[in-house]
């Protein structure tokens, strides 16, 4: 029953770092994690047949001082552990649930200690913290923790551990098993390249055995990827489980690394009482804030915060208003980040028209697209989103966010009429999927309908294309490039998707179905 949740986070539960351990043959509790009072009482019988007299219920949540907060209790019967599982799940930090409770079976101590694998960023290394006094209160003994510098070719050597135990009440006859339990910790920080790796206490029984009794692990953000079997489907620090959204940006961030692409949802309670909830679309941490603060002080409540910078594609930009788009309820979209951005605007101004355009947009939009090449990316936007329903408007690094966010209420009240963002519904040409030629980009297709083009078109669209396309001597577009090299391209062929929609002539069509947003049928075709 020990294993990992689909919805884990880089922080692991305790249950989740102990079975790590123990893979790496260090001895933890018998027990077991339960998510019902019923499954508490079954674990109790189960370890009392086998010798245990009494447990300990520990909720599984990212605190310190569990015990405080009645997260650790105790159980001498079925019934005892019923009912601490049933108010232990039953609790609520900030916005994270309990959802999980370790059951395991108590134990005699004789010994603690404490033993914590972090990183000195001084020293670029690793970093071993030892004290033979293990287990709460370990904050106000600081002063007394041994720091033992990790080779990262080497390792620690045992001499150095030995010497800090020689110097604690410990007797010497458990210092090799100690010994061995550090070297088994360090060893499974190294396996799943842990940032931070505390086991407080480690235990010495009165038997002579050593334990894990508890175990916090965090694994390093970037070294997620490497590591599929912890099952840690996004890597972030957030203040609530990850939602259904925040996986599928997560997803896109880590499939895509061009640029910045960070997405979380907000609390929305009470905006039914607000001038409307809206989603937010940045561009740099602190203009966005200072654009957030701007359009909160209009009165809206905003659904998201979106962060898209570092010279993200356009495909990248286009993934993340699609992402912000699937949320429920919203009244509009407002976009606007730091206004001196180095990147060139135009890759955001063609991400943003597709997802608009694909979308047709009948929510009011303001962007603020300050930058370099500002101007094209403002008239790309405004000119490719002039047939769609809702206004869309973008506007310069001269603009104010609070002048930006006036004229975006404006927009909200004079298109209110009812529409939200649960109407919208992706749009993808009929003839996508038909006889139109295709070939296949990194996360989808690119489609041409070729019946309408003529040679001058195929012109335009190979320098629309920065060259990717010709003409194949009859007046149709066709790669001219490897097909390889071409897959790499999703941004071109979108800058050339919009340029032939602003000419009038909308031929090609870059699907990039988003996956837990777009249903896809066999053909790669939306619906």
């Amino acid at each position: 029953m020990l294993g990992f949740p689909e919805d884990a986070v880089a922080r692991l539960h305790e249950y989740q770092g102990k079975t790590l351990l123990k893979k790496q043959g260090l001895e933890i509790p018998s027990g077991m994690v339960v998510r019902s009072p019923e499954e508490a009482g079954e674990v109790f019988q189960s370890l009392q047949g086998h010798g245990a007299e009494r447990v300990v219920l520990k909720i599984q949540a990212w605190i310190t001082g569990r015990k405080a907060v009645g997260g650790v209790q105790f159980a001498q019967s079925v019934e005892e552990a019923e009912a601490a599982a049933s108010v232990m799940l039953g609790m609520k930090f900030g916005h994270f649930p309990v959802q999980e409770v370790l059951v395991e079976e108590c134990v005699a101590i004789a010994h603690e200690l404490f033993v914590s694998l972090t990183i000195d960023d001084a020293a670029r290394s690793p970093l071993l913290l030892l004290d033979a006094f293990g287990g709460s209160g370990i904050e106000d003994r600081a002063a007394g923790v041994a720091r033992i510098p990790i080779s990262v070719t080497d390792g620690v050597h045992p001499q150095s551990i030995r010497r800090v135990l020689l110097d604690s009440p410990i007797p010497e006859k458990h210092h090799e098993a100690i010994v061995t339990a550090i070297q088994q910790i360090i060893a499974t920080a190294k396996e799943v390249e842990a940032r931070s790796l505390e086991v407080n206490p480690l235990v010495v029984l009165e038997d002579g055995r050593v334990l894990a009794a508890d175990c916090r692990v965090t694994i390093d953000d970037y070294a997620v990827f490497r590591h599929p079997e912890l099952g840690i489907e996004i890597a972030r620090e957030l203040d609530h489980p990850a939602t259904a959204l925040e996986q599928v940006a997560y997803r896109v961030e880590q499939d895509d690394h061009r640029g910045t692409f960070y997405f979380a949802q907000l609390p929305i309670e009470g905006h039914e009482d607000s001038s409307g909830l809206i989603g937010f679309h940045g561009a740099g941490g602190g203009g966005s804030m200072m654009s957030m603060d701007a359009v909160s002080n209009e009165g809206f409540t905003l659904a998201n915060f979106c962060d898209t910078s570092g010279n993200p594609s356009a495909a990248k930009v286009y993934r993340a208003a699609r992402v912000i788009l699937a949320q429920p309820g919203l009244a509009g979209y407002f976009g606007s980040g730091s206004g001196v951005a180095s990147q060139e605007q135009f890759h955001s101004a063609y991400g943003l028209a597709k997802a608009f355009n694909e979308m047709n947009m009948t929510l009011p939009v303001v962007i603020r697209l300050g930058g370099n090449a500002e101007d094209r990316a403002v008239e790309i936007l405004e000119d490719s989103c002039r047939d769609l329903p809702a206004t869309i408007e973008g506007y310069r690094k001269d603009d104010t966010p609070a002048f930006c966010a006036q004229r975006f209420t404006s927009l909200v009240k004079d298109e209110s009429g009812g529409n939200s963002s649960d109407q919208l519904v992706r749009s993808v040409p009929d003839w996508v999927g038909g006889d139109a030629e295709a070939f296949p980009i990194e996360g989808g297709h690119v489609w041409i309908n070729t019946d309408a083009c003529d040679a001058a078109l195929t012109a335009r669209m190979a320098e629309w294309s920065s060259g990717l396309l010709k003409d194949d001597g009859n007046g149709n577009p066709v790669l001219a490039v490897p097909e390889e090299e071409a897959a790499k391209a999703d941004s071109e062929f979108i800058a050339c998707e919009i340029e032939c929609l602003r000419a009038g002539t909308p031929v090609l069509f870059v699907d990039l179905p988003i996956e837990g947003i777009d249903p896809v049928t066999n053909s790669g075709k939306d619906h």
